[in-house]
């Protein structure tokens, strides 16, 4: 291969990796300001009023309320409390407890993810003691998608021990008019139950770490290519005597 021919082909492949790397480094750039956008609108979402039950009843899209705060007013219907199974709380696996509130004078019922209880390793099928309020009660919490799906095979049996929970198929089986969303419940421990969810992040350092990354990659590309191919060969020839005669 002549020299000339080597020369392009190194040339291309440089340009090549160094515009790959610089454009997959403003991708993650541009992935951080969505972030940083979506983290805004959570922090606006929620430093609103809170809401009451006839607010959250009332809305005519509850899945915009995710993130604002509720404090809610109602009855647990303790005998349809569903146990999350396989659900971490400070790298402990147990259970998350779901019980559905019904809410006082607004004529619907919310799920409140009511907190963490570690489960029975030497009895899988014993519940754990949970205990749940009767009466009128008063919740606090933050509005919440429901809880995100597990893997798990076809046809799981929907017992009160359950891999995940279908708001639409609980409501089917339930007989309950539930909202399209659910309250994590927050505060300390009470009832038995650990609540120390995570704080919401939306992970906007990781994507500067990565641009971080593809930028330097793309420094170093653009960095070895012109040592090599052009400071060094300046050099050693500049060094070179038969070089000036």
């Amino acid at each position: 291969m002549n020299l000339r021919l080597r020369f392009a082909m190194l040339t291309l492949a440089a340009v090549l990796t160094a515009g790959l790397t610089a454009s997959l480094g403003m991708w993650q750039l541009s992935r951080a300001s969505q972030k940083q956008a979506l983290q805004a609108a959570l922090g606006a979402q929620s430093a609103k009023a809170v809401l009451d039950g006839r607010g959250l009843h009332a809305a005519a899209a509850p899945l915009q309320l995710v993130h604002q705060r509720a404090r809610l007013a109602g009855h647990w219907a303790q005998d349809k409390t569903i146990f999350l199974d396989n659900r971490q709380m400070d790298a402990r696996v147990g259970f998350w407890v779901l019980t559905p509130f019904v809410l006082e004078d607004a004529g619907g019922v919310i799920v409140v993810q009511r907190g963490w209880v570690p489960r029975n390793f030497e009895s899988r099928t014993r519940l754990p003691t949970v205990d749940t309020p009767v009466g009128r009660v008063e919740i606090e919490g933050r509005i919440a998608p429901p809880p995100a799906k597990l893997y798990e095979l076809s046809g799981a049996p929907l017992g009160a021990i359950r891999q995940n929970l279908d708001l639409t198929q609980f409501q089917a089986e339930s007989g309950l008019p539930l909202l399209p969303i659910t309250l994590l419940q927050t505060g300390a421990a009470s009832e038995g139950l650990l609540r120390e969810w995570p704080s919401v992040n939306v992970g906007v350092d990781k994507h500067y770490g990565y641009a971080f990354q593809w930028f330097g990659l793309c420094a170093l590309t653009v960095g070895l290519y012109l040592w090599f191919q052009i400071f060094r060969r300046f050099i050693y020839r500049s060094k070179d005597p038969a070089s000036h005669v």
